[in-house]
């Protein structure tokens, strides 16, 4: 049930200061570190923060997709790393839970992703499967009433602090493509599952992303997912919702980069003016504020039509595919606005420049969303 309007609004402000206050000044450590400091992950689970997304009665806040993006939005004006610390939780690594466990699997796990007491992390992608998902590898047997879980994850986010992992594996090897995959809940202690160091990245430092390597891992037949053969529908669900979320934190980035390239025009000067007086300077300017406005429109309709009831598959692919399209060229925009001082680090504009490039890439590549788009087009739904 979606919050009253003036506790949406409250909401929303706490989040805006904590951002603001506590996240945006620490931005430069974080990125040097490569890590959230705890106590600011201790801030988070004190707001509530890993629990936006799931119900009321296991400890969340349980918010509409409408009220998600809109945090969202705000979590977006500051370094996605910090956002990171919670996207599993609210996200990927929590929605297989929500949407497809019975109520043993939802009161063991749900208060405690809400809590931030366990991090969630979602395994699917593979060192050979990536967009194509439904060619994954990685097995899960049967035995008695375990399944025996063989294979390699990739670029797992969260992986090297989770104490549960979403899993997708082929339970059945005969069948291929989506129909031989199911969904399990994995605990992280599970002997015989391997988490490698996190990768040296493009950006995002502060956000982990790791291998996660499964070998002779016995997961218990109760910690399964929906039905047997049903993990690719409950990854695919899973992945509406979340690629709603990143397109609205695309939004957010995209209005803080705004905000920072106008700023310094009104302050740059050259040839004896501020170059935000310089035409071509304002047509950028006005090109971002357009873009990220028709962002902000698109997630948030698309996120209504969802808590209505509505199936935004297509929708959702629209969403994400302009919102991290534009966030990129909002992100170049604002380096070249900057000059070289965009090029440098002490302004962190350059930081968010590379920190965006992924956006395009998880939850579905662009291509991918091009492809779920014109899908469903054909098909005339």
């Amino acid at each position: 049930m979606a919050l009253d309007l003036e506790t949406r609004e409250q909401l929303l402000e706490t989040v805006r200061r904590f951002v603001r206050e506590t996240c945006v000044p620490l931005e430069a450590k974080v990125a040097e570190e490569d890590r959230v400091p705890d106590d600011v992950i201790a801030q988070m689970r004190e707001l509530g923060l890993f629990g936006l997304s799931i119900p009321v009665e296991y400890g969340g806040l349980g918010l509409t997709m409408e009220e998600e993006v809109l945090v969202a939005m705000e979590l977006g004006h500051t370094s996605p790393a910090f956002r990171s610390v919670i996207g599993t939780n609210v996200g990927i690594g929590s929605q297989g839970v929500v949407m497809f466990g019975n109520d043993a699997q939802k009161r063991e796990w749900l208060p405690r992703l809400a809590s931030g007491e366990v991090v969630s992390s979602f395994c699917l992608t593979e060192p050979g499967a990536g967009s194509d998902a439904a060619s994954l590898k990685t097995t899960a047997i049967r035995d008695g009433d375990d399944y025996v879980v063989n294979g390699t994850k990739r670029f797992i986010t969260n992986a090297n602090r989770a104490g549960m992992f979403t899993l997708m594996a082929r339970s059945d090897p005969q069948r291929k493509g989506a129909s031989g995959i199911s969904a399990f809940i994995v605990p992280a202690g599970t002997p015989g599952i391997h988490v490698g160091k996190p990768e040296k990245k493009m950006g995002q430092q502060g956000a982990h992303i790791s291998d996660v390597v499964f070998e002779n891992a016995r997961v218990p037949a109760h910690l399964r997912l929906g039905g047997e053969g049903e993990g690719f529908k409950v990854a695919m669900q899973v992945l509406d919702r979340g690629r709603l979320h990143i397109s609205g934190v695309c939004v957010g980035v995209a209005e803080r980069l705004i905000g920072e390239a106008v700023a310094y025009a009104r302050e740059r000067e050259q040839f004896g003016q501020k170059i935000g007086e310089f035409q071509l300077v304002q047509a950028m300017l006005a090109d971002s504020k357009t873009e990220a406005y028709a962002a902000r429109c698109m997630v948030l309709d698309a996120a209504k039509r969802r808590d209505a009831g509505e199936s935004v598959t297509m929708e959702a692919a629209c969403a994400k595919y302009f919102a991290s399209e534009m966030v990129g060229r909002v992100a170049d925009r604002a380096v070249q606005i900057f000059g070289g001082a965009g090029y440098v680090a002490d302004y962190g504009i350059e930081r968010f420049y590379r920190d965006v490039r992924i956006f395009r890439i998880y939850e579905g590549t662009s291509q991918v969303q091009q492809l779920v788009i014109a899908r469903n087009l054909l098909k005339g739904d």
